[in-house]
């Protein structure tokens, strides 16, 4: 059997006396969306920065590829793309910094611009946006930013932190759509998270169901969603806006 890309084991995060993740052991292969879902503090969120080093662990462990390291192969899409980008700094310039922070390459002329020009044209959006600032663009597009930035550093591995939830509903739709096609031609693994499970199971392969710090619900996508075995997942299954 191949080693599964992200491996956690009896993961643990308090915060003070709060438990934000508890004892979470979790398997996301290689090529797979893993759709994560749950209530609004049920911890996906701190999963997710556990499994990215953004923030340590206060117990158990988070491998790469059977390995315990920081990595630049990871990278994250966050839900709020007004608050992911400098208002002051260029859609080129926010786009190529993760290239020159990893040392992917130098800032020289014509390189940068050509780079910048492929991400931008990767997320369906044109090359002269690269001269805006972010409050010239939509919701939508600031997304396909946030998107193309996250791509910046050849990633393999990407955390999809709700995404969409910010956006219209239609717009939700081309940016799942959008994700969808980038994980095909650029073989990358996704974590998905998200509070609706209509959204979820667009794009997911399985779907880990959070409650209160644990994993409570796991299994392949359909099935999950056409018989969910958990009151909870039911309940959440009931109160999803179906796109």
């Amino acid at each position: 059997m191949t080693t599964p890309l992200i491996t956690t084991n009896k993961l643990v995060k308090r915060f003070g006396g709060v438990i934000a993740v508890n004892e979470v052991d979790l398997e996301i292969a290689q090529g797979e969306t893993l759709g994560l879902v749950g209530e609004s503090g049920s911890g996906k969120s701190t999963l997710a920065r556990l499994i990215l080093r953004l923030i340590e662990p206060t117990a158990g462990t988070v491998a790469y590829q059977g390995l315990d390291q920081l990595r630049r192969d990871c990278q994250i899409v966050f839900q709020d793309p007004q608050t992911s980008l400098n208002p002051r700094i260029r859609i080129g310039e926010a786009i190529y910094e993760p290239i020159l922070v990893n040392r992917i390459a130098d800032s020289r002329q014509p390189t940068a611009d050509s780079r910048v020009k492929e991400l931008l044209e990767m997320v369906k959006l044109p090359g002269s946006y690269a001269g805006r600032y972010p409050h010239e663009l939509s919701g939508g597009e600031r997304q396909r930013v946030g998107i193309a930035r996250a791509l910046a550093s050849n990633p393999k591995f990407i955390v999809l932190d709700e995404p969409v939830s910010s956006l219209d509903v239609s717009v939700q739709a081309e940016i799942l759509q959008l994700l969808k096609e980038l994980k095909r031609t650029l073989g990358l693994t996704y974590l998905f998270i998200a509070h609706d499970l209509s959204v979820i199971g667009y794009l997911s392969d399985r779907i880990a169901v959070m409650k209160e710090g644990r994993l409570i619900e796991l299994g392949p996508a359909a099935a999950l969603l056409a018989h969910p075995r958990e009151e909870y997942t039911k309940n959440l299954l009931a109160a999803s806006f179906r796109l």
